[in-house]
């Protein structure tokens, strides 16, 4: 047969050992190509991409060129790899052999030219820089080179065209995390102290990670968690039950964080931003507990509270409630003290009332009754005044008691003013830096998407 007849031709006296020139002085040029195929992982840590390739290369070999007519007008065989001659090109990149599947022909025209198609498993060294995580595009390359034959015996070419290798997706596996943008092609030379220069083509793999998962399992968890901080601060700060809401809210960030650390990136030369992200919102978690503490011992209720000062009262419920348009509580609070100022005179006037002695209005009654008291009245003086300055002793000391407590509590309700006014003023504050704080991650992110 043509076929069984064409291989005995070509392959009787070839030999595999020598580049197929027929004169040392010219250069085998070699094209290449490469389509990729899927991106199977991407390890930050260890800064190894794993893709999969189909890796095409050509070359002219001198001495297996036939004449088609003499063999039934065959124009193409295919012949084992390990009989003939197969040039040294490498991957600079490789960090560890890969799963590859093993294709044992390559395909040869009449003019001598080779087609060697494989596809290939490779495990690449990768430069990834994480800082941008979730949105983070990274550009790996891939260089070939002849480990051993400098450009004067083997030169490197690119099989299509750049711009047709550039927008190539069309074997492309695009249903994982990684996208792929874009493989930029570069032919270069390089030589080493001097030395003779070898020809190397370099592919610029560029991916870009998609989003969509990690926003909504590290992103909205963790904004949902900073509006409810933000909501509990409407809870009265004189109640205990801020403190532990807040408490509640830090602790259960601590939860989340402590879940999604396996899913954050890691590596041993950055942090990405979201992990600066969710420190700063802890951070935040803390300030606002922290602010919340300190309210709550304001407004907390003590009899041994000393008076506000004049400097926080002016400073606080002049000019700052003038600042944060909190006018009414302030008007609010001035009537309840006027208020409470004027029931305390009208009890103080009652207890007086009390202890004013019995006058008679009617003079007939005062006539019949004055008989009696006059003849009584010595007989109980001596024992009705021991009795009257106790009883006016009691009353004193009750009357010091009951002012000595209305002044706590006018105490208590100026401070559980300025404690209203400075909680208003922090919360603002707080809010603030919030939504700065978003704002700028929130633009940085999208910049970086869109680019």
């Amino acid at each position: 047969p043509a076929l069984r007849r064409l291989s005995r031709h070509l392959l009787a006296h070839y030999q595999k050992g020598t580049r197929p020139v027929r004169d040392w002085r010219t250069t085998t040029n070699v094209a290449i190509d490469l389509m990729v195929y899927a991106i199977l992982s991407v390890d930050e840590k260890n800064q190894v991409l794993t893709t999969y390739i189909w890796y095409r290369q050509h070359w002219t070999d001198e001495f297996l060129k036939w004449d088609p007519a003499r063999f039934d007008n065959l124009t193409q065989i295919s012949l084992p790899v390990e009989s003939i001659w197969v040039p040294d090109i490498l991957i600079n990149e490789f960090v560890d052999v890969g799963k590859s599947p093993h294709v044992p022909y390559v395909y040869v025209s009449h003019h001598g030219e080779v087609q060697n198609l494989k596809p290939i498993q490779v495990m690449t060294a990768c430069s990834l820089d994480i800082y941008n995580f979730p949105f983070d595009v990274q550009n790996c390359s891939l260089t070939f080179t002849s480990w051993l034959h400098h450009i004067r015996d083997i030169n490197l070419s690119l099989w299509r065209q750049p711009e047709l290798v550039k927008f190539d997706r069309s074997v492309f596996m695009n249903q994982g995390e990684w996208e792929l943008l874009y493989v930029l092609s570069h032919f270069q030379e390089f030589s080493v102290k001097s030395s003779d220069s070898y020809a190397e083509m370099k592919f610029y793999v560029v991916i870009r990670r998609r989003p969509l998962f990690y926003t909504v399992s590290l992103l909205l968890p963790s904004i949902f968690l900073m509006v409810m901080d933000i909501v509990g601060f409407y809870l009265p700060p004189h109640s205990g039950e801020r403190v532990s809401f807040k408490i509640t809210l830090l602790l259960g960030y601590s939860v989340f964080l402590i879940i999604v650390s396996d899913t954050l990136p890691a590596t041993a030369v950055g942090t990405p931003l979201i992990g600066i992200y969710f420190v700063v919102c802890m951070a935040l978690l803390v300030i606002s507990l922290t602010e919340t503490i300190l309210i709550v011992r304001l407004v907390h209720k003590q009899d041994l509270q000393p008076h506000v000062p004049e400097w926080v009262k002016h400073l606080l419920l002049e000019r700052a409630t003038i600042l944060l348009c909190i006018r009414e509580r302030k008007k609010f609070s001035q009537n309840r003290m006027q208020s409470l100022d004027t029931s305390r005179q009208v009890e103080n006037n009652d207890s007086t009332a009390k202890l004013t002695p019995y006058v008679c209005e009617d003079p007939r009654e005062c006539g019949a009754v004055g008989g009696t008291r006059s003849a009584l009245a010595f007989a109980g003086r001596m024992e009705g005044s021991a009795a009257l300055q106790e009883v006016l002793r009691e009353t004193t000391a009750i009357r010091q008691l009951l002012e000595k407590r209305e002044e706590f509590r006018d105490i208590a309700r100026e401070w559980l003013q300025v404690g209203y006014v400075l909680d208003v003023l922090l919360f603002r504050v707080y809010l603030a830096a919030v939504l700065a704080y978003s704002v700028t991650l929130g633009t940085l992110w999208s910049v970086w998407r869109d680019a």
